[in-house]
């Protein structure tokens, strides 16, 4: 981490988390286009894959097997079955659904996350907590609204792939010890593995559109771009710092999804993205100086 003030959080840092959050937008965005002509599997293995790859080439030469040791091999590589679910199911989504509620309804999964840390790991719910708990549900249900056009079973998909996410990133948190590069290579090479072995099974044109094959191949290429830019960030300044400014990729969601796909989400939908937003950048605030007073009463007691 550079040297500075813990509060500062640096414009290198910043465009970082925001050129990844567009890498992933943009990924979205191509998904969305070729899901009506090509299986979700195919292009689940292409994001999946090219990670994989991506990584040995990066990785490899200097690592060589430490990038398979872990002491928790089953730990990591459920995480890596996780990972293929979430990708199939939002991809399914992104097949029937506009850009941007889709991504509202991924950015649900904080939300699940503080809900089953509760549960599985035993962790203080705290009343900001119960708020942003509160006015996450309520975001989500002002974007989804039962009753609405919106609620049908790809809603039901981008919800569950929200879910399967919630649980890949309590697992993460179980492996968070180890080295950053491990935990980030397992889903890659698994999910890479998985989708590798069942591609056969999978029918799909094999004349494809040359410009067809460019974007899956550039769906896979910014797939692990944006979560290159992310370590990178991370490494520069801690999670709670950068976490409020993912929350850039609704934005780049929407732009891309009007002028893309000409869908501009309706003023409920924005009200929930706008909430779903505002109290994730909240909550990340207030843990952020939480763990400082944690941080700065630990210092004391250690004097």
């Amino acid at each position: 981490m550079h040297p500075g003030h813990a509060g500062h959080v640096s414009t290198k840092a910043v465009l970082l988390i925001v050129g990844s959050v567009l890498c992933f937008t943009l990924l979205d965005t191509i998904v969305k286009h070729l899901a009506p002509r090509y299986p979700i599997p195919l292009l689940v293995w292409a994001r999946l894959a090219f990670q994989a790859v991506a990584m040995i080439i990066w990785l490899g030469p200097t690592m060589r097997l430490n990038l398979l040791r872990t002491p928790r091999v089953g730990l990591q590589a459920t995480r890596g079955v996780l990972i293929v679910a979430s990708s199939f199911l939002f991809m399914s989504a992104l097949k029937y659904l506009p850009l941007a509620e889709a991504t509202a309804i991924a950015y649900s999964s904080p939300v699940l996350v503080i809900m089953m840390a509760v549960l599985f790991l035993r962790e203080q719910l705290t009343g900001p907590r119960i708020v942003f708990v509160g006015a996450g549900i309520a975001g989500m249900l002002m974007i989804v609204r039962p009753g609405a056009d919106i609620f049908h079973g790809a809603t039901l998909l981008a919800l569950s792939a929200a879910c399967v996410y919630a649980t890949y990133q309590i697992l993460t948190r179980k492996v968070a010890a180890e080295d950053a590069r491990v935990t980030l290579f397992y889903p890659g090479v698994v999910g890479a593995a998985i989708m590798t072995v069942a591609l056969p099974f999978v029918d799909f044109r094999t004349d494809m559109p040359f410009i067809d094959i460019l974007l899956v191949c550039a769906a896979g290429l910014l797939g692990t771009l944006g979560h290159l830019l992310f370590i990178l960030a991370f490494q520069r300044r801690p999670a709670t710092a950068l976490i409020p400014f993912t929350y850039m990729q609704l934005v780049w969601a929407t732009l891309i999804g009007w002028l893309v796909f000409h869908d501009f989400p309706d003023r409920w939908a924005l009200c929930g993205m706008a909430v779903i937003a505002g109290s994730g950048l909240w909550i990340a605030l207030h843990e952020r100086r939480r763990s400082a007073i944690l941080r700065t009463a630990e210092l004391r007691a250690v004097d």
